[in-house]
């Protein structure tokens, strides 16, 4: 029988105090900014194999990005708009960084790819 996880909203202690409240965040933040520096050394890897500055942006992986998150906020005790609207302005600095890296690659030595190819593009 699997097991059933916990909701992540469950998981959320009971707080008296800002001090409380803080080191919850805090404690939230180590764990998310490793996640995020990782996820942008991914979005460094997507503007190698891109090599195209008309690939970075993409609406249709911006949607699906969207269709995933929000019920996976939904199921976790979530707001899904307001993580909606998370994820679109950190998919839009994650598409600005990822014109920084493609510009830092060429700078490097990149060779400008000479034709599109397909498949997704956005971060």
């Amino acid at each position: 029988m699997a097991r059933e996880t916990q909701r992540a909203m469950d998981k959320v202690k009971n707080c008296e105090t800002m001090n409380e409240v803080r080191a919850g965040v805090n404690a939230l933040d180590d764990i998310l900014v490793p996640l995020l520096v990782e996820r942008s050394g991914y979005m460094t890897q997507a503007a190698k194999v891109k090599n195209d500055e008309n690939l970075v942006f993409d609406q249709d992986r911006i949607d699906a990005i969207i269709e995933r998150v929000r019920p996976q906020a939904e199921k976790h005790g979530g707001n899904a708009d307001l993580i909606e609207r998370i994820y679109r302005a950190m998919i839009a600095c994650y598409i600005d960084y990822e014109h920084d890296e493609l510009a830092r690659l060429r700078a490097a030595g990149l060779k400008p790819r000479t034709a599109t190819h397909s498949g997704s593009n956005a971060s």
